[in-house]
């Protein structure tokens, strides 16, 4: 094996040694549909970068001429598939782990598998990875298993993706076909939680682009794989902020010591810390912090460590030491996102072993909210009822479940917190690994699909005055009437001028308009489909207040998603909801561009972008379809107006 900086090593061994202790490790897997050439390139990394010893290569070579399918005297793919029956059917079966290193970084990588079948093995692969390479076969171009590996990719909350465009050399190193895979993946990710993705054309068979530039790729300007994984950023995976210690084990090795031993899942535990011990919610103070190498002021994610407590605390297996000023939840219920990993499929009601951290609890998964469609990223209908909600799960099929717990745990939404947020589903039966699940932030709703609070000691209180009695005071009817359209549509123009007029005329109204909400009320959410939904979901919960109180609503949001504006009718309530669409076409909406959004988008500095690189759901049958663009603000307000007074909210 030719290993790098081999003059230091000559000269300094200690210096090396040093050098290499302190690199950063990057753990990463390679994924997308089967064939792409996921073990090719990580045979032609570990080739190139001179990390495989000499009878590994001789091995490798004599095979290649037995079981390799490149046609070529060296087939990289035997470097990573070492089963029987892998080498026999040219395929990767399991999880492959292989290590190397370069002068600048450590590296781990996670070489799965392709096909369908064995998906449970690439979610497998992926739990504790930072970045994700996605391998496209370009003659094939995007296929339903690498949507599925990188809808998976982004449930799991890896952030940094690769989209290596592979076989270049088979499509004669066309930057068109190139080009056209970037943007139907662009169109694609949109509905996923990448932070970034870079695109890289390669040849995994031949080396291009994958440690050294290739002549043959000259249109291409920029890295090469192992220099964008020698160079991208990962020091931000780590949550160093929520400190949680769950309790492995309680040591009691003498009357005058009693410690709990586990590993910091995240944040960081220190001497002297005032922590809370939950579930019984007991405040105390961290007394000492032992290793194996004797005692330490402070420890971080993956110490094994031992805490002792400065006061007497009924700490068990489970259980979890928080800081008092930033405590996670604690309820026998959550909703989740699951990827089934079991022939039988998953049915409504069954019974599982939930393992959570150090806890192993019965649970039972009593609701499938929908299965997600993972060739358009959406949800799938039923066909048998017409409605999202599932009564079974196919293996390798991806939804969002309701799961009741016998008791209480604690834990964070997954995506604040990996360590607190991910569970896997037992089988109590066979014992066998049935599905990993995601915790979800919001959505805590009971089995029937009514939202309800977290805290079981409130109700919700009625007024002594009727909304009929209002309305009466107010001469009108509560309605709300919801504005939908692209950005730049003139949805807030027209219900500003609607406002205007209904308060000259005498009529008590409010608007609600997108920008003034998220400055305010919805100040701490973001963009992405789960964001948009809470969005939705707190401002019906407003307008349903308003129009209790008499009050005429107008909403002017894009709200982009149909099933979010169907949430909003159920909320406000059928006969209270009215759906305007503001039908302004793209071009006219772009033209108008009032705040600049589109010119940012254009320019790459906003993405998600509705009607850009993110859906737009048109209402199927709204209660008024308005054009801006062929009508003046003057003529839109009217009709809003005469539609109201047909329908006697006025």
């Amino acid at each position: 094996m030719i290993v790098p900086d081999q003059d230091l090593i000559a000269n300094d061994i200690d210096a090396y040694l040093e050098q290499h202790r302190n690199k950063d490790l990057l753990r990463f897997l390679t994924c997308g549909s089967v064939d792409d050439g996921k073990s090719t390139l990580i045979g032609r990394l570990l080739y190139d970068s001179k990390m495989i010893y000499e009878d590994q290569l001789a091995a490798v070579l004599k095979d290649s001429k037995i079981h390799g399918t490149t046609g070529t005297d060296f087939d990289p793919a035997l470097l990573t598939d070492g089963l029987k029956a892998e080498r026999e059917q040219g395929i990767t079966i399991d999880v492959a782990y292989r290590y190397f290193s370069t002068s600048k970084r450590k590296f781990i990588i996670a070489d799965t598998p392709g096909h369908e079948q064995y998906t449970r093995n690439m979610a497998t692969g992926a739990s504790n990875c930072e970045l994700a390479v996605i391998l496209i076969d370009a003659r094939h171009g995007i296929t339903t298993q690498t949507k599925r590996h990188s809808f998976i990719v982004s449930l799991l909350g890896i952030g940094h993706v690769v989209v290596a465009v592979n076989k270049m050399d088979l499509v004669g190193w066309s930057e068109e076909v190139f080009e056209s895979i970037r943007k139907e993946y662009r169109s694609i990710s949109a509905r996923l939680s990448f932070k970034d993705i870079h695109f890289i054309p390669i040849s995994a068979l031949k080396g291009d682009n994958v440690v050294d530039p290739s002549e043959n790729l000259s249109w291409y300007k920029g890295p090469t794989l192992l220099h964008h994984l020698e160079h991208v950023t990962i020091s931000s995976a780590r949550n160093l902020i929520d400190m949680r210690f769950p309790v492995q084990l309680v040591l009691r090795p003498n009357l005058d010591f009693r410690g709990f031993a586990g590993s910091v899942a995240s944040g960081v535990i220190r001497k002297g810390d005032r922590v809370l011990a939950l579930p019984a919610k007991t405040e105390t103070k961290v007394a000492s912090i032992q290793t194996f190498d004797g005692e330490v002021d402070y420890a971080f994610p993956n110490m094994a460590v031992v805490v002792t407590l400065a006061d007497e605390v009924d700490l068990s297996r489970g259980d979890m030491l928080v800081p008092v000023n930033n405590v996670p939840k604690v309820a026998d219920e959550f909703e989740a996102m699951l990827v089934w990993m079991q022939e039988k499929p998953l049915r409504t009601g069954e019974q599982f072993l939930v393992k959570h951290a150090c806890s192993m609890v019965p649970g039972t998964v009593d609701a499938i909210r929908y299965e997600v469609d993972v060739n358009t990223m959406r949800k799938k209908r039923n066909p048998a009822t017409g409605k999202f909600a599932a009564a079974e799960l196919p293996l390798n099929g991806i939804a969002r479940i309701h799961v009741q717990m016998h008791r209480p745990i604690i834990f964070d939404p997954y995506e604040r917190n990996h360590a607190t947020g991910a569970f896997i589903l037992i089988d109590r039966l066979t014992n066998a690994t049935a599905a990993c699940g995601m915790i979800l932030e919001r959505g805590i709703a009971s089995a029937k699909g009514e939202g309800r609070p977290a805290a079981d000691h409130i109700t919700r209180e009625s007024s002594l005055v009727t909304r009929e009695e209002r309305e009466h005071l107010l001469r009108q009817k509560a309605r709300t009437y919801w504005l939908t359209g692209l950005s730049g549509s003139g949805k807030s123009t027209l219900a500003k001028e609607v406002e205007r007029r209904l308060i000259a005329s005498g009529h008590a109204c409010c608007l609600l308009d997108g920008d003034s909400v998220r400055y305010g009320l919805n100040r701490d959410l973001g963009f992405s489909p789960e964001d948009r939904q809470e969005n939705i979901r707190r401002i019906a919960e407003v307008a349903r207040l308003m129009n209790e109180a008499g009050l005429i609503v107008l909403t002017a949001f894009i709200s982009p998603y149909r099933e979010d504006r169907d949430m909003a009718k159920a909320i406000i309530g059928q006969e209270a909801f009215r759906e305007v669409y503001v039908n302004t076409p793209l071009e006219a909406c772009e033209a108008r561009d009032p705040k600049g959004l589109y010119a940012k988008v254009r320019a790459g500095e906003i993405r998600q972008f509705t009607g850009i690189d993110a859906p737009y759901e048109p209402p199927e049958t709204p209660d008024l379809t308005l054009n801006t663009a062929e009508m003046t603000v003057a003529e839109g307000a009217a009709a809003i107006l005469q539609h109201m007074e047909d329908a006697f909210v006025l």
